[in-house]
């Protein structure tokens, strides 16, 4: 028990972390305790939350974040976390409102609120949540640092490893988040729900095939953890394979549970759309 107490303990302490992931989930907590009685929010939107921001804390702030830096798989792993599981949680559990009715009303309505109302936020947000900008940004980010030069100084910089895990999990929720938006075009999403099954489908394929590259290739690529020192004791290629099969295997499935999902959003807005026909011609 002790020894993994000790690895939970922050390898290399963030403030900026510690600060997000606290002030995130005390105003979770404070808005489900003032939501009307007439809003719920269920057991799995919940659990969705607080998994997704424990995922977040463990590979990033734990000793995890060490033998990510000592091993390829765990780096993989970590990175699938970030820019896949944590954020596709997230995304699911729909924390905005409740989020929105925790926090201190003189943040919210006098610093947050208007900041994310202006004109220039609010082109940057769309900008990135454009249907071509936002899988290329998703797909391109994962080719970028998975370069084997840009990876080589990415982990022997403290600043670019920085760099690299925040702008996956940042991106990470920006996809997400717009993939997942349960509401149609016409009920204000960015993007319409047929569209983000072909986008979910094509994102998936170059991921395929850089994880493949990456556990087929006959040589060592990422020479940087023969630098660093490995954690354990395994040969260059099968902690490379595993990577690699990582970065194939767990992302693509979770781009199908995705589409998935958005087609069972499609199917409720069609019933939706029905009723509310219906409705119409029986007036």
């Amino acid at each position: 028990m002790s020894a993994w107490l000790a690895f939970l303990l922050p390898w290399e302490f963030s403030p900026l972390l510690v600060a997000l992931v606290l002030g995130a989930a005390l105003a979770y907590v404070r808005g489900l305790q003032r939501l009307p009685p007439e809003e719920t929010v269920s057991v799995l939107r919940r659990v969705g939350f607080w998994l997704g921001l424990a995922l977040i804390y463990f590979v990033m702030h734990t000793r995890y974040d060490f033998l990510s830096q000592h091993m390829f798989y765990i780096h993989r792993v970590q990175h699938l976390v970030l820019h896949h599981m944590a954020p596709f949680l997230l995304a699911l559990s729909r924390p905005q409102s409740v989020i929105a009715r925790g926090l201190p009303v003189r943040l919210h309505d006098r610093v947050l609120a208007p900041a994310w109302r202006h004109p220039l936020v609010q082109g940057a947000y769309r900008l990135l949540q454009n249907w071509f900008v936002a899988p290329v940004l998703f797909v391109g980010l994962i080719f970028l640092w998975l370069d084997p030069e840009v990876h080589f100084y990415a982990m022997l910089s403290g600043p670019l490893y920085q760099l690299m895990n925040w702008s996956m999990l940042i991106d990470g929720l920006l996809f997400w988040f717009l993939m997942l938006d349960p509401r149609s075009r016409a009920e204000g999403a960015l993007i319409g729900l047929g569209p983000r099954i072909g986008l979910l489908l094509a994102a998936a394929v170059p991921q395929i095939m850089l994880g493949a590259h990456i556990a087929l290739a006959p040589e060592d690529l990422f020479g940087v953890y023969a630098v660093c020192g490995r954690a354990w004791a395994i040969s260059p290629l099968e902690d490379q394979q595993l990577g690699g099969l990582v970065t194939w295997i767990p992302a693509a499935m979770m781009h199908v549970v995705g589409t998935l999902i958005v087609i069972g959003y499609w199917m409720r807005a069609d019933a939706r759309k029905a009723r509310l026909t219906a409705r119409h011609d029986a007036s």
